[in-house]
């Protein structure tokens, strides 16, 4: 007892010394992880980006990032629409009809399709998604009409396609709060989400439209105003189909959209809604905003910021933007302005300027119902069975890729690597993004401590290690090891890594991020906006191992020795550790403590692994594919953690020595023999 108080105090001494360290002035006073709570009404600002290549590569993380926290990464495989259109009703200079399609086996996406009449070769083609309007796309009154927009672009000359959200009209076996991920359940493990749906079902209007012989591929555009602006621009940002938009009334910095629809975990974590605007470039894109919602500040604001990413491109001609004096809306004045916008671009129009309404009656309610007087289809799902169905085509895309071969390991890693990384939004900082407060050093009996703080730079977290050698004068070995350990905040050197730094490791502990944030009760959504307490510790342990590669490691073998860097992780860190193996550069060794786990087990998973979308990615299966196949061993399995699909990994690309798993809990001799490697 009287040791470890000791060992207390030298290392609060250590802690005091290191706010003095000249350094120590980077590091913040608190991780802005715990201090600061993203949400959906939090006011938020674009970066700068300073070449067109930085912004494409920013661009090409947030299509992924969208893609990932929709589910849908790897993409699922794109089943026959088998599309049912009837029911044509003439509205004089244009004709709508009835459609109903499957987008994936069960779900049906229902809709009109408006088309021009007298069509000679190609025409463009308009998606129409709609708000939260009481009657979805079927609204009619004076601050929006969805027949008169979409009978207005027929009448231009475009075929129009205009589709229910989830749960309104005719999509009535799926409601709108279909998987709800306030409520903790399996499908947001799995990516099952409500936005990943209407995301999906958009890009399967895409196909649809394209299946009829007068749509041009190559003049496509998307519209839609609300919750409908939030379906355009995440279509617009990940399929290149989209030549040409205009979302009305949501892009802004000061609110994020607050339907369930709009909020898929993961998606805007260090993001928010005008850099997704922003990924449209260069493709025209046109901005519709009103003075009496949270796009007010659409001119000064998120118009001039999407504005400069334009300018990377040399493309200002192309984004522009509008307001009118007008409540939330898209009323007939937005619908012209948009309009003039799409026949300058799709229809060679030279003016820009809006094209006035043509007047006539919209079609009555139930010539626009699909399912009126007419019996749903036979294989529908209800919701519980569509959760079922993705869930299991999502198990089946991730058996059938597993690796047998080199090959097949590289086109595994190409399929699941995005979902994996954008999954735990988590990655290994560079040496140039760290900040390092280095604190005094102290000696208790033969082992010195020396505390660490750690710094990304943008991301103003704070990580405290600490370095722990042995100062016996000892031959220098041949091989100089370190190894990370992740602890608890609360431990400081367990018997355990006390032996290893007796035996002439270097052992490094890394505090755990601790976790346990304040929520308020008002704040929704919080894993759209919000890393889980889990993804930041597997973050933590990268920011670890870059700086035991910088200043450790990299100091050893400059001067030409060798090194080897393990990881052992005890207790609940043993889950994490591994989950971090996926995403690191270089592991050489690692003993993980697998709890007794239930790998199989969803209710585990929620309890002690609730990461969005790491079920999706495929889990412990996806971070030892990923990863170099170095030595690994897991160990305290009870039978619960199946190793089997990892011993096959192993074993299948001719590693099978490296891999060892026991149920039981392991030794501290048996430990020091595999980190030695005897």
């Amino acid at each position: 007892m009287r040791s470890k108080k000791l060992l207390a105090v030298l290392l609060m001494l250590g802690a005091a010394i290191l706010s003095g360290n000249g350094l120590a002035q980077d590091i913040p006073a608190a991780d802005k992880r715990m201090a600061e709570v993203r949400h959906l009404d939090l006011p938020y600002q674009l970066p700068e980006y300073r070449t067109q290549a930085e912004w494409q590569a920013r661009a090409a993380e947030l299509r992924k990032q969208i893609l990932v926290s929709a589910g849908l990464s790897p993409m699922p495989d794109k089943t026959p629409i088998r599309a049912t259109i009837f029911g044509l009703v003439d509205g004089g200079n244009y004709t709508v009809e009835k459609v109903y399609f499957e987008s994936s086996p069960g779900f049906y996406v229902t809709g009109n399709l408006y088309r021009p009449k007298n069509v000679t070769g190609k025409v463009p083609a308009v998606l129409c998604p709609h708000g939260h309007w009481t009657y979805g796309r079927l609204e009619n009154q004076p601050n929006n009409s969805g027949p008169a927009r979409a009978a207005n672009f027929a009448r231009q000359g475009y075929v129009a396609f205009s589709y229910d959200m989830v749960g309104y009209n005719d999509s009535a076996a799926i409601s709108h709060r279909f998987a709800d991920h306030n409520v903790t359940g399996r499908e947001a493990l799995w990516g099952v989400n409500l936005l990943g749906l209407q995301l999906w079902n958009s890009m399967r209007a895409l196909d649809f439209l394209l299946t009829l012989p007068e749509v041009d591929a190559e003049r496509i555009a998307c519209t839609g105003e609300s919750g409908g602006g939030t379906q355009t621009f995440l279509l617009m940002a990940v399929d290149e189909r989209v030549k040409t938009a205009s979302p009305v009334n949501m892009v802004s910095f000061i609110m994020q959209g607050g339907s369930l629809c709009e909020n898929a975990p993961n998606l805007r974590v260090d993001t928010n809604n005008v850099e997704f605007a922003a990924l449209m470039a260069p493709r025209p894109l046109f901005l519709v905003s009103a003075t009496g919602d949270w796009t007010k500040n659409m001119l000064t604001s998120e118009y001039p910021a999407i504005q400069r990413i334009y300018r990377l491109f040399s493309a200002e001609d192309k984004v522009a933007a509008v307001q009118m004096n007008a409540p939330h809306n898209y009323n007939q004045e937005s619908r012209e302005a948009v309009y003039g916008w799409f026949a300058h671009w799709l229809q060679s129009r030279a003016e820009r300027s809006p094209i006035k309404e043509r007047s006539g009656g919209v079609a009555a309610a139930p010539d626009l119902l699909v399912f009126y007087g007419r019996p749903r289809p036979a294989n529908e799902l209800n919701e519980a069975q569509l959760a079922d169905s993705l869930i299991a085509a999502a198990k089946k895309q991730l058996a059938d890729a597993l690796p047998k071969d080199a090959a097949g390991l590289a086109r595994y890693r190409a399929a699941f690597g995005d979902a994996y990384k954008y999954s735990l939004l988590a990655a290994e900082p560079t040496p140039a993004e760290l900040i390092i407060a280095r604190g005094a050093k102290a000696t208790q009996g033969d082992i010195v401590s020396e505390p660490i703080l750690l710094s990304r730079k943008q991301a103003q977290d704070r990580v405290a290690l600490t370095i722990w050698r042995s100062n016996k004068n000892a031959p220098t070995p041949a091989v100089s090891n370190f190894v990370l350990a992740p602890v608890p905040v609360d431990t400081d050197l367990n018997s355990a890594l006390a032996q290893l730094v007796k035996a002439g490791h270097t052992v490094v502990t890394l505090k755990s991020f601790a976790g346990g944030r304040e929520i308020p009760k008002n704040i929704k959504f919080f894993t759209t906006y919000n890393r889980t307490d889990e993804a930041n510790r597997v973050q933590d342990i990268l920011t670890a191992l870059t700086f035991m590669r910088q200043s450790l490691l990299s100091e050893v073998e400059a001067r030409g020795g060798k090194t080897t860097l393990s990881v052992v992780a005890q207790g609940r860190a043993g889950l994490v550790a591994l989950l971090a193996r996926g995403l690191a550069s270089r592991v050489d060794r690692m003993v993980v403590d697998a709890g007794q786990f239930g790998s199989a087990s969803e209710a585990d998973f929620l309890k002690l692994l609730p990461i969005p979308g790491l079920r999706r990615a495929g889990d412990f299966t996806t971070a030892i594919a990923l990863a170099p196949l170095t030595p690994l061993l897991v160990y305290n399995t009870g039978g619960k953690f199946a190793t089997e699909t990892i011993a096959g990994l192993y074993a299948r690309l001719g590693r099978a020595e490296h891999f060892q798993a026991q149920t039981e809990n392991i030794s501290e001799a048996a430990l020091l023999a595999w980190l030695t490697g005897k």
